[in-house]
């Protein structure tokens, strides 16, 4: 129940409801693999003079990969939105407002969703805070253990421990 009928309106504010499955072509083309439906919940009332506002919020876990270890990580994204739907073109200045035509008798909130489900996924995700990640040489994920491979030598430093080998002598 994202699309309401304006005239519902009329009869005061409307409680909308509704649980899209990540299957659903809102979402086609977005690079985000959703793992249980979108559940939405909100209002929309009339803010007069061709305008609508509908607050409401959104909850989903999406399917993510630990920018470390490269662990596959459910991710719980949740997000509030708040909504301008407008008639007049000048109101749009906004970056959470949509266009109304003059003429329409429906408003889809379901852009709106979608807008503020993307912006609410994190750019990347860890598996936990303290994810030692992959070994750059091996390749070997160092949450399990360290790889053996000898520690990584800093080629700026060669003349300096050449250095100190001789003053040792």
């Amino acid at each position: 129940m994202l699309q309401i009928d304006l005239r519902e309106l009329a009869r005061g504010p409307v409680e909308t409801r509704a649980d899209i499955p990540g299957t659903d072509p809102l979402f086609e083309g977005a690079d985000v693999q959703l793992t249980e439906p979108v559940r939405v919940a909100g209002r929309l009332q009339d803010a007069g003079d061709g305008r609508y506002y509908w607050r409401g919020s959104l909850t989903t876990k999406i399917a993510g990969q630990c920018r470390r270890c490269l662990v596959p990580v459910a991710v719980t994204v949740a997000a509030n939105v708040d909504a301008l739907f407008s008639r007049d073109p000048d109101a749009l200045e906004d970056p959470s407002s949509y266009s109304l035509a003059s003429d329409s008798t429906q408003i889809d909130l379901r852009p709106a969703v979608r807008e503020e489900l993307l912006l609410a996924v994190p750019q990347w995700v860890v598996c936990r805070d303290d994810c030692r990640g992959l070994c750059p040489r091996c390749g070997k994920d160092l949450n399990a253990g360290p790889c053996g491979c000898p520690p990584a030598v800093d080629q700026r430093w060669h003349g300096l421990v050449a250095l100190k080998g001789k003053l040792r002598d």
